[in-house]
């Protein structure tokens, strides 16, 4: 019966594939999602004031838009539009109607905590995304058709949400689990009986108590998070490994931070290969889904409630902490971007984002299917003295020194220090092989960096003098994160430290005796 029902699922998927597919370019895609912003926007305050209904008027919509409305960050159009929106329940700010809901993001910096918008138009965004990554799945991915009758194991933050005014507050994945269908609860563990826990740990352990009872075939997790439930699950029940109860468990979709540093602790939990399927989800809209197995780069969602501008990441534009030197940088379209450079992220949405610096910086791979991967974040590349060392950069060294040495690392972060005239790069590093040392570690890592990029190369010769590796238990990153309320489902490990962060983190691991 599995069979024939799974069978049924499947080719409907591909049906659905098929059907949902855009029949236009992704540039015309993405004018055309312009002018339907601009439309539905033009009789609120923002699309008043920068004047909607004559931009809807020009021949160049496109130019004319980025020639009218300024970039913001998130605390200058907080500041300046949500914040009536969000405090006063004030409609017709930035998007037709009351904001229904706020989701919590606590960033890599900026406020502390942010609010974004989410509205019903950008939750059924999301979905027609959604959708569109479990069609591709049913059609790319190979799966037996028993597969689409197992479960899915959704790990994220607590999915209580907290009322107030005219609008409820919370994290994404609790909105979106307020908003799922009631005939897809069935589909979906943990239930909401343990999702509303606010604490993580007590989630992980009621997690581990009920999964014999499930039959898990998929799980949509940051894959630190999920680590540390299946390895509770193994301990607890003495498995060998998670495929014990859980047989047809081997897809993971994946988000939040890339999947290669976690490979090498990740995959001894299974008895079987693990098909991994990359997600690009944001509090701010669903971006973009890996659509093959064999190839990494995901590909751009460009008729989903999302209008992108793509801002060079260089000096020119951004200054030596991250931030845009202007209000009114060059953007560019998906007719102007090139491959190999790295861009920042401008969003507008259905949501009431209006050119939004998200902080993602990501490359083209494929300029006509829009194809892309994410290389970091603004506040987060690694650039003390022109080593410009991207997240990608990092994660890519980490990957291939922890095949060489066979370290199996685990957490690790790293930052820029004056050192006199010159600087230091300083890393924090988890591995689980204790014969490695920190020395032969940072060595590894520095010579992988040489080769990754030519940059940090020249820079060794000259400014870069100095590179050093403390190595730290994992479990004090994860109590990091729990000192500062962070200890969830969709919380991570800055890769690159800087500022107060750096400063709270070293004040962390000297007061625990690190």
């Amino acid at each position: 019966m599995s069979y024939i029902i799974g069978t049924i699922i499947q080719q409907s998927a591909k049906i659905g594939a098929f059907v949902d597919k855009p029949r236009q370019s992704p540039t015309q895609l993405q004018e055309q999602q312009l002018r339907e912003l601009l439309h539905e926007a033009r009789h609120t305050e923002f699309g008043e004031e920068y004047h909607f209904k004559r931009l809807l008027e020009e021949a160049d919509v496109e130019t004319a838009f980025k020639h009218s409305v300024p970039v913001m960050d998130y605390q200058t159009i907080y500041d300046r539009w949500w914040v009536k929106a969000h405090l006063e329940d004030q409609p017709d700010v930035c998007w037709p109607g009351i904001v229904p809901y706020y989701a919590l993001s606590s960033g890599t910096s900026q406020s502390s905590t942010k609010y974004i918008p989410l509205n019903e138009d950008m939750l059924r965004m999301m979905k027609r995304g959604s959708r569109r990554l479990f069609y591709d799945m049913a059609k790319n991915y190979g799966l037996a058709p028993e597969h689409y009758t197992k479960q899915m194991l959704m790990v994220g933050s607590c999915t209580q949400q907290k009322r107030v005014g005219y609008h409820w507050e919370g994290d994404l994945s609790g909105i979106m689990g307020m908003n799922r269908p009631r005939i897809m609860e069935r589909s979906y563990r943990p239930g909401r009986h343990i999702t509303d826990l606010p604490d993580w740990g007590e989630r992980i352990e009621r997690i581990a108590n009920e999964a014999p009872q499930w039959d898990i075939g998929f799980s949509v997790s940051n894959p630190m998070w999920l680590q540390l439930i299946l390895e509770r699950i193994i301990e607890k029940h003495k498995l060998a490994h998670i495929n014990e109860i859980w047989p047809s468990f081997n897809v993971l979709v994946h988000g939040g931070v890339p999947i290669e540093p976690y490979k090498p602790t990740l995959e001894p939990l299974f008895d079987k290969p693990i098909l991994y399927m990359d997600s690009y989800g944001a509090s701010e809209g669903f971006l973009g889904y890996q659509e093959r197995p064999e190839h990494r780069p995901m590909k751009l969602l460009n008729d989903c409630g999302v209008y992108f501008e793509f801002v060079p990441f260089d000096e020119e534009y951004f200054d030596d902490n991250g931030d845009l030197r202007t209000s009114q940088p060059k953007s560019l379209g998906l007719t102007e971007v090139e491959t190999g450079k790295h861009y920042a992220i401008l969003l507008s949405t259905v949501a009431g984002a209006w050119r939004y610096l998200l902080g993602d910086t990501v490359q083209f791979t494929d300029l006509e299917k829009a194809e892309f991967r994410i290389t970091g974040r603004t506040k987060q590349f690694l650039s003390a003295c022109g080593e410009h060392i991207s997240i990608d950069n990092l994660c890519d060294a980490v990957r291939a020194v922890d095949e060489k040495l066979h370290a199996g690392i685990g957490e690790f972060t790293v930052t820029g220090l004056r050192e006199g005239t010159f600087w230091a790069h300083q890393w924090y590093i988890s591995a689980d092989n204790q014969s490695i040392n920190a020395d032969a570690l940072v060595k590894a890592l520095d010579e992988e960096l040489c080769r990754l990029n030519d940059d940090y190369a020249v820079e060794r010769r000259y400014a870069l003098r100095n590179v050093r590796a403390r190595m730290l238990p994992n479990q004090v990153f994860l109590d990091w994160l729990n000192k500062r309320g962070k200890l969830n489902g969709q919380a991570k490990i800055p890769r690159v430290l800087k500022g107060k962060q750096l400063e709270d983190f070293t004040s962390f691991i000297g007061e625990n005796g690190y």
